[in-house]
């Protein structure tokens, strides 16, 4: 009786867990981003110089985002955010940048995130980062200039852009994980629902065909990302490359806790002929 009870209550444990995984997987999508639509600060509102950016990506969605020209800049980062929020979250970053870097600002919001039409997945994400990219050559912009820069999910659509495109200065990613199979295996070690995600994002497999210097970044006590996703990252990339880890810092204070040590750490990689 007692073993019987016993695997009786082990069916309902791992129909349970079945369960969970199925839903999991049902709203994948909802688990992997996290849009915000309102805007809750503008250049404008900060007395900034700016062009409101109507972009369109190659399935002709249309995509917001802004320009923040930096005078007398010899380079352009263009930003590929994190799975929250919006560009309007990502202001400080980009007002720090220029007064530590010196460089004009590219924000702009994936599908479904801020004024952008659409939903947000994984080959759209791409799309809109080659929207922004066409945007500054448009401008008159050579690539040479451009340093692309990818923060968290950013970190992969930054890194696709780099392998999409051609002559761009540089690539700076922080807080990279492995993949989202990856992230997914270490946040949910109990669920073996990571070999059926359908999403990949899969730095790890890509990274090897970089043809850019590149710059990894990832705070030391990542609460989000762990340490050893952006050391696998860096470590199956190809010379030239640098990494920098950040003492103290978590997944979402990188800047502010790296303070002048990370500002000095991307001067001296972009410095670098």
């Amino acid at each position: 009786m007692e073993a019987r009870a016993a695997g009786k209550a082990l069916l309902r444990i791992l129909a349970l867990l079945a369960a969970i995984a199925a839903l999991m997987l049902l709203f994948e999508r909802r688990l992997i981003y996290f849009p915000q639509r309102a805007l809750e600060l503008t250049p404008r509102a900060l007395g900034l110089p700016y062009e409101d950016l109507a972009l369109r990506a190659e399935d002709g969605v249309r995509l917001h985002g802004w320009f923040l020209p930096f005078e007398g800049s010899r380079l352009t980062l263009l930003v590929c955010h994190g799975n929250g929020g919006n560009i309007s979250h990502r202001l400080d970053r980009a007002l720090a940048a220029q007064a530590q870097l010196g460089t004009d600002v590219l924000l702009f919001d994936y599908r479904g995130y801020g004024g952008s039409e659409g939903s947000p997945d994984e080959e759209g994400t791409y799309r809109d980062a080659r929207a922004a990219w066409r945007w500054l050559l448009a401008k008159g912009q050579p690539p040479g200039r451009i340093v692309i820069f990818g923060e968290s999910l950013g970190s992969a659509v930054a890194l696709q852009l780099a392998l999409d495109t051609e002559g761009a200065r540089a690539l700076v990613l922080e807080s990279p994980f492995a993949s989202i199979p990856e992230m997914a295996r270490s946040a949910f070690p109990f669920l073996p629902v990571w070999p059926l995600v359908r999403t990949r994002y899969d730095n790890l497999a890509k990274v090897g065909r970089l043809r850019l210097p590149l710059l990894v970044m990832h705070g030391e006590r990542d609460s989000v990302v762990p340490f050893a996703q952006g050391r696998r990252v860096f470590e199956a990339a190809p010379q030239p490359k640098r990494f920098y880890g950040i003492p103290g810092a978590s997944h979402n204070d990188t800047y502010l806790v790296g303070g002048e040590a990370y500002w000095r750490a991307l001067r001296e990689f972009l410095a670098t002929p």
